[in-house]
């Protein structure tokens, strides 16, 4: 399919080139105010795992601004809220502890990267400060920072990510319900009963 890669660093470099002292120097290995202002106000992450044979993940994470926790200079927490249970990225972690996250605020152009290790944690006293509505995550993600770094606004200025004027209509693709439905064939249901039954359980298993 593709006649033409990339295969060594120094070819690479000399394509790219090299990054400015600035790019160097904003990595730093603990999350100062900045980063944990940033972390407060951010409702939204993306979390990046891989298994020890190189499977790659990417999980959304989101609930109210301040749901990702710092408890130090080099240590957050990401409560787990109910999902698929595929655990993919928990998976993951068992094999490879490494974790690559992106913060997002919604409205700002600016994205805050953090990465290090994690693990999969049941302290209890910790799970109790992620309660939402009476209920306690069963783990968190625990993570102690290596890397941290503020992503500049290209990639938001050029997709217009922000901008209402240039969001998709919701009519032009159709909703998950009914990709899924087209998908698993679910037997005995009608397209607008299979949507109907999963918004109703969405709203059920929140939390």
């Amino acid at each position: 399919m593709f006649k033409h890669v990339v295969t060594t660093e120094g070819e690479l470099r000399e394509l790219m080139g090299s990054p400015s002292e600035r790019a160097i120097k904003k990595d730093v290995a603990v999350l100062d105010a900045h980063c944990r202002a940033f972390i407060a106000h951010s409702p939204f992450l993306l979390m990046a795992t891989s298994s020890a044979r190189g499977r790659c993940d990417v999980s959304p994470k989101g609930d109210a601004p301040g749901f990702v926790r710092v408890l130090d200079d080099r240590h957050l927490v990401i409560p787990d809220r109910p999902g698929n249970k595929r655990l993919d990225s928990m998976r993951n972690l068992l094999q490879n502890p490494h974790v690559g996250t992106i913060f997002l605020i919604p409205g700002r152009e600016e994205t805050l990267r953090v990465n290090g290790r994690a693990a999969i944690i049941r302290d209890a006293e910790i799970l109790e400060s992620l309660m939402v509505q009476d209920k306690r995550p069963l783990v968190a993600i625990g993570v102690e920072v290596e890397e941290c770094f503020f992503h500049c606004p290209k990639a938001f200025r050029r997709s217009a990510l922000w901008d209402p004027e240039r969001w998709l209509d919701r009519a032009a693709l159709p909703s998950m319900a009914r990709v899924l439905f087209d998908q698993v064939r679910p037997t005995g249901k009608t397209p607008a009963e299979y949507e109907r039954e999963s918004e109703e359980g969405l709203r059920r298993t929140l939390y």
